[in-house]
């Protein structure tokens, strides 16, 4: 690929490889039960970001990570899907759980307790995985103390116990050990069942499991080397169709011709025996490329075998093509692929450092960018730093502030400018501690503007003011089961409303306009998912109108993506001709609309103010009738973005 030669080595991952085993995946596991991709450990070497949005566009229920940091570099990069911490998470991780709403894995009552205290604070139920030890001797709470763990978890009123599970010690071949495992956790599940606690996911199966027990793959299971194109073990090759998803390619950089004696790399272990030809390729152990391989490792150039000639170094090692005459600097190498008709895998690679091919993807090529292949084509580039995630957010914080202030002065090319974008919008966003990330898909906003008929409001009501009907939907995670829409007359009580975590929505009465909330707005409709939410109760406080909507059905979709659709009716005066709508969270794609049909009203004008990639929305017009602004799915707009509209009458 003549495209690649700017780079001194790449890992090229192959979406369509990777989707065609996501067929294998589904095919093998039938419509019954979910399943969770496991992304630990960048994905297992392939870039979790692009592999999540992939196995996500392929049915995956849920992610699977290996701690809260791994999670959070996934919710930041705009992913909303549920995530679970597949290792028993820690005391110092609950703050970025609750923030970034993960789902942590729990092994023990005292992470349960702490949990549930914080949960508790941060006004919240929290879904977790139980994790079970039926022999593997890692993670999970023991057996004998089960069913008495989790009926204590089960207890805490903040915590919700969405799954359970277990791992197996060695599920890529078939053994005893497995059936001893699955008949201690299906008993513990009887048990369980017996107290009265009924646990809706339960999930056991690996790659290995998925393949060669597929009596246990129960609600859900959690592919992860097999999902990326690599058998768990020899007796599985026969069970399924995979394909390799990653291969670490690079170039030679230099060629030379050595005479016979001539010693090649440190500690002098290969020497000439004959005059040779050695070229030069920048892949060391600090790629990943162990130091093991050195003088018995393999690459392919020009469809041919080379073997490393030497050690290993940091970043370069040499190979022996003496037999390849036609060899030359820029040469594609393949250190995994294929190349014509050879092909090194991760397993063969494996074999000669006595390790495993999980160590192998996990390492290889980390120091290379990610070149994502779509039918066969490079989709795009993921670029090596933006992989490496900073885990110690507390002592970062200033840091990544600072990053990001210097960015903004540059894109603004005015260091005032960039110095009041930056506080505007992430201090609006991430300035509050215990502030949950807020991301919403397919923001839709439409207003329509109508005359009163007489019956509907006494004078002068009906004649001073129009009738505004305002219906708006989008999509984001459900953070509470009873909520609140909120309306306020000032922005001292709209602030209050922003502070409350349980505040769904917010609406700001025009100032200056003698409405009472309790008689001139009106939440008509809530609905979640296309289902209806009824109206708890009103009340009038200190901060402005609370209108409480919920359900005991919407526990079941809290922490997960809803479609969220709120209709509100409230009053204008027609002398105030003007209607603002704004976004206050980072949004993805956009629709806003204003109708005014049969009012009167003219000569409407749009004065828009966005941010963020694309800032200019489409506009359309139906003169007499309607103004709409739109954004696709695909593009962000940042906060205190929005639309001011005007109009004559």
């Amino acid at each position: 690929m003549k495209e690649n030669i700017k780079y001194r080595s790449w890992v090229e991952v192959d979406l369509g490889h990777f989707a065609a085993n996501w067929a294998e995946l589904k095919r093998l596991v039938g419509p019954d039960a979910k399943i969770m991709q496991v992304v630990k450990a960048d994905a297992y070497g392939h870039g979790a970001i692009e592999i999540s949005n992939a196995a996500l566009a392929n049915g995956a229920a849920c992610l699977g990570v290996a701690n809260a940091d791994e999670g959070v570099q996934l919710r930041v990069s705009g992913i909303t899907a549920p995530i679970v911490i597949l290792s028993p998470a820690t005391d110092s991780e609950i703050d970025s759980i609750i923030k970034y709403n993960l789902t942590p894995s729990v092994s023990d009552l005292g992470f349960a307790r702490e949990f549930q205290k914080r949960a508790h604070k941060a006004g919240i139920r929290a879904p977790i995985h139980v994790e079970v030890d039926t022999g593997m001797g890692r993670g999970g709470t023991m057996q004998a103390e089960a069913c008495r763990v989790v009926g204590e978890i089960a207890a805490l009123p903040n915590l919700i116990v969405e799954g359970i599970f277990t791992h197996f010690a060695e599920s890529e071949i078939l053994s005893y050990y497995n059936d001893q495992q699955w008949r201690a956790f299906t008993e513990i599940l009887e048990k369980l069942e017996a107290q009265g606690l009924s646990i809706p996911i339960r999930h056991i199966a690996n790659s290995g499991a998925i393949l060669n027990y597929p009596q246990y793959h129960l609600d859900m299971v959690r592919p992860g080397l097999m999902s990326y194109g690599i058998y768990p073990g020899p007796d599985t090759c026969r069970k399924a169709s995979l394909a390799p998803v990653m291969s670490f390619k690079t170039r030679v950089v230099l060629v030379k011709e050595f005479p016979e004696g001539y010693s090649i790399g440190y500690g002098r272990t290969f020497i000439t025996r004959r005059p040779t030809r050695i070229a030069t390729i920048p892949v060391g152990y600090g790629d990943g490329f162990g130091w093991l391989m050195g003088n018995q490792g393999e690459a392919l150039i020009r469809g041919k075998r080379a073997p490393i000639a030497g050690r290993i170094s940091m970043d370069m090692c040499t190979l022996d093509v003496s037999h390849i005459p036609e060899c030359a600097v820029g040469d594609e190498v393949v250190l995994m692929g294929e190349q014509g008709e050879e092909r090194i895998t991760a397993d063969g690679i494996a074999a000669k450092v006595h390790s495993i091919s999980y160590e192998i993807l996990c390492a290889l090529g980390k120091r290379a960018p990610r070149i994502f292949l779509h039918q066969g084509r490079p989709d795009r580039v993921e670029p090596s730093l933006r992989r490496i995630y900073i885990p110690d957010e507390e002592k970062s914080i200033a840091r990544i502030d600072n990053i990001i202030r210097h960015c903004f002065q540059t894109r603004a090319r005015n260091q005032e400018l960039g110095d009041a974008i930056y506080y505007e919008m992430f201090e609006t966003l991430f300035g509050k501690k215990d502030r949950q990330l807020e991301l919403r898909d397919d923001f839709r906003y439409a207003i329509r503007v109508t005359e009163f008929i007489p019956e509907e409001v006494p004078e002068p009501l009906g004649r001073d003011y129009f009738k505004v009907t305002t219906q708006v939907a989008y999509t984001k995670a459900l953070r509470n089961a009873v909520f609140m829409i909120g309306c306020a007359l000032d922005n001292e009580q709209l602030a209050a409303f922003f502070e409350d975590p349980r505040c769904e929505y917010r609406w700001l009465l025009s100032k200056g306009e003698a409405l009472i909330p309790e008689r001139d707005f009106r939440v008509n409709r809530v609905r979640i998912d296309g289902e209806e939410v009824p109206v708890i109760k009103t009340e009038k406080t200190a901060r402005g109108y609370e209108v409480w909507c919920g359900s005991e059905e919407l526990k079941k979709k809290l922490n997960r993506p809803a479609r969220v659709e709120i209709e509100i009716e409230t009053k204008k005066r027609k002398s105030n001709r003007l209607f603002s709508a704004y976004l206050v969270y980072p949004t993805r794609g956009m629709e806003i609309s204003f109708h005014y049909e049969g009012t009167g009203i003219r000569n409407v004008r749009d004065v828009g103010f966005f941010a963020g990639k694309h800032p200019y929305p489409q506009v359309v017009r139906e003169k007499g009738k309607s103004v709409t602004l739109r954004l696709t799915n695909d593009a962000w707009i940042f906060p205190t973005s929005g639309v001011t509209f005007i109009w004559d009458l």
